[in-house]
């Protein structure tokens, strides 16, 4: 059966023109058969909660003792958005009165040398940074290659930053750039056949091939294998810091674009949770096991929050371009720096998407120098931007971005004006729309961003691209007078309905709790994507009911950038999944037609007509005696697995005819489940159930 699935804009650049348009969805036979992942460079970010956390590996043959290091990570910036027109405009100031960061470290004068860059982050930190990028690099490295070329590269380090100014610049080697360094440890390093091919080349082309060696697919690594908690904590005993050393080296080599400084964030989380779990020699392994299955979410924490943030940034701007990824940093930067003009916001604006297109393509180095370029810009000129940083600003380097993305937006102005009606009634708007499109639409999206913080950046972003498709309208010759005039009512009809959704959806949640929300949402996501796999829909659901939980407990002023930016980053995982293995072209459509108008698009989308009901099968609805389970969250689980085969078997059910079904199911649990030999029980009244069932559904 042909369908259609997206396809061409994946791999395709926009063109202004297009931007914003609906992607071509090409058509497909074997959708399963497509995948994207790994010509797209996008990377998953799996943590193996199994065995991340410990090994039983013998340290004896394969390292030395060291110190490590412990420093939090800096907080990847929040995810990216669409908007269609804006975009050039931040180009045009930028260019004109502010200089933008380079776009590659390479091109960079008078860039941090080895020895200043060992000075600013100290012996322990520029160690372990380094263990991170040679294993990111070179992902099939062993241990103690990896250790090897770190130790290496430290002990140049030190040198450079020992000798005096004078005797340093005399060092060629002390005189390279850092990336050169780097890549000329891997290719003198011996047994690394991967590399031969881009060691022949020359800079920058070999920095290029290697980073496209990087691959974050699942598979390429054999997972963790989960060790024995007692052997875990015999080696932490004896090696407690090549312990440490192990895991950053396990967690890098799996999490090639994830940002350094996050992974080194882990490590005290991880000595942590170590010297609790393996501080009594006497507890006894059942223990162990318990402890460390308590403490391991807390551990990756960072790892999974953050590598999920920069796969969704980089997906989006893979996706979308640069151009989506610049209006983003246009609102959000609006509304965290309200005080900050518009030159300014625009700087920021060029710099952070200049070092999204490093980070993404996984060259660290790059995306580490930028972001601390950014930084200083920051903190060296708070009195123009906020003054809620100021704190951040005298943190350590690595956790001076983390804390500044997490900083209270700043005050608005005291004389900034609630309206900005002049870009409705000045009578002079059509003709700078002409003149100075971009320009104009710029200034709108950023001076309405600084007074709404209370408002979603997606839900400022499509009140932009309202504005524009109304100066459009307007401004043809011939529109009728007072034609903007209706721009007002326009905008608060959409911003009512905005509100009203999130509304409906805290007051559903408030109602019924989390399981019968979830369920509520199961049947929602069913009947549109019923492609999905069962654990998929479960686990997209507990996610969004998850963020009801998080949300709605909210004043009125934080829900709505609360809801809209987490729901975002679901559905972007979900649109992930679609890119991988494409879903229906319902969900097509609204992963590629517009990012900003993507939420309510999902919100819009019925059953999936094309669908091919389940045929009813003596497997697709079995009943066994573990239904008697006294807990109450597998039994849940069961029961949500059975309300989507049902969904998938029968997808235009009613609400009536579930409420029917439901009641004979209790019914049957109940009956079986209070008799000597609740199996034989339903394996008599499992089948009955089902035929009576299945006259119900066909009523």
């Amino acid at each position: 059966m042909l369908q259609k699935y997206c396809r061409g804009s994946l791999i395709q650049p926009f063109h202004r023109d297009t931007l914003g348009a609906e992607t071509t969805c090409s058509a497909r036979r074997d959708a399963k058969n497509i995948r994207l992942t790994a010509e797209l460079g996008i990377f998953q970010s799996t943590v193996c909660y199994e065995g991340i956390f410990c090994t039983a590996t013998t340290f004896e043959q394969i390292c030395k003792k060291r110190n490590q290091a412990q420093a939090r990570a800096l907080a990847k910036t929040p995810d990216t958005m669409n908007w269609r027109t804006t975009i050039y405009v931040i180009l045009l100031v930028s260019l004109t009165v502010a200089k933008a960061l380079p776009r590659s470290y390479q091109d960079i004068e008078g860039k941090t040398s080895i020895g200043q860059r060992f000075s600013q982050l100290q012996e322990n930190n520029f160690k372990a940074i380094a263990t991170i990028m040679f294993a990111q690099y070179v992902q099939g490295g062993t241990f103690g290659q990896t250790v090897k070329m770190a130790e290496d590269v430290t002990a140049l380090a030190k040198g450079c930053a020992a000798a005096a100014p004078a005797a340093a610049s005399d060092s060629p080697d002390c005189l390279q750039p850092l990336d050169k360094i780097f890549l000329d440890t891997i290719c003198q390093e011996d047994n690394l056949p991967r590399f031969t091919g881009c060691c022949a080349k020359k800079d920058p082309e070999r920095n290029d091939c290697f980073l496209s060696l990087k691959n974050a697919s699942r598979g390429f690594i054999s997972p963790f294998e989960r060790p024995n908690a007692e052997a875990a904590c015999k080696n932490y005993s004896q090696h407690q810091h090549p312990l440490t050393a192990y895991f950053i080296y396990e967690v890098s080599r799996r999490h090639p674009f994830l940002y350094a400084p996050t992974i080194l964030s882990v490590a005290p989380r991880y000595e942590e949770m170590l010297k609790s779990c393996c501080g009594s020699a006497a507890a006894p392994t059942g223990g162990l096991e318990e402890c460390f299955r308590r403490q391991a979410p807390k551990v990756v924490k960072p790892i999974k929050e953050d590598g999920l943030r920069q796969e969704h940034t980089c997906g989006i701007l893979k996706k979308f371009g640069e151009r989506t990824l610049k209006a983003l940093k246009l609102v959000q930067i609006s509304q965290k720096f309200p005080k900050a003009d518009f030159v300014s916001v625009s700087k920021l604006v060029v710099d952070i998407a200049n070092m999204y297109q490093a980070c993404c393509r996984g060259d660290m180095l790059d995306c580490m120098h930028q972001r601390e370029e950014i930084l200083h810009y920051v903190c060296t000129n708070q009195d123009i931007l906020s003054s809620k940083i100021k704190k951040c600003c005298e943190k350590p380097l690595l956790q001076r971005s983390e804390c500044i993305i997490n900083a209270e937006n700043d005050d608005k102005p005291a004389d900034l004006s609630p309206h900005i009606r002049e870009f409705i009634k000045d009578k002079g708007i059509c003709e700078r729309f002409a003149q100075e499109k971009d320009t104009h639409l710029g200034r709108f999206l950023y001076e309405y961003s600084r007074r709404h913080p209370e408002f979603s950046a997606q839900m400022l972003l499509r009140i932009g691209k309202g504005y524009e498709d109304l100066l459009t309208e307007c401004c043809r010759p011939g529109a009728p007078d007072g034609c903007c005039s209706r721009g007002e009512e326009e905008l608060k009809k959409h911003i009512y309905e905005t509100e009203s959704v999130m509304k409906t959806s805290c007051d559903i949640y408030k109602e019924k709790g989390d399981y019968y929300f979830q369920n509520e949402l199961l049947m929602s996501f069913t009947k549109k994507m019923p492609q999905l796999t069962s654990a998929e829909l479960i686990k997209f659901t507990k996610q969004m009911t998850t963020i009801g939980s998080k949300c709605c407990q909210l004043s009125q002023d934080k829900l709505l950038p609360c809801a809209e930016e987490n729901m975002d980053l679901v559905l972007g995982e979900i649109c992930r999944r679609h890119q991988t293995d494409p879903i229906n072209p319902g969900v097509c459509h609204c992963c590629s037609s517009s990012y900003a108008l993507r939420r309510p698009c999902m919100g819009k989308l019925e059953i999936d007509e094309n669908y091919v009901p389940l045929s009813l099968t003596p497997d697709l609805f079995t009943f066994h005696e573990d239904l008697c389970t006294d807990e109450e969250e597998k039994l849940q689980h069961k029961k949500q697995e059975m309300l989507i085969n049902l969904l998938k078997y029968k997808p235009q059910l009613t609400q009536e005819q579930l409420s029917a079904v439901t009641a004979a199911f209790a019914a049957m649990r109940e009956q079986c489940c209070g008799e000597a030999s609740p199996e034989a029980c339903f394996t008599k009244e499992g089948p009955e159930l089902i035929k009576r069932s299945e006259k119900m559904l066909s009523a």
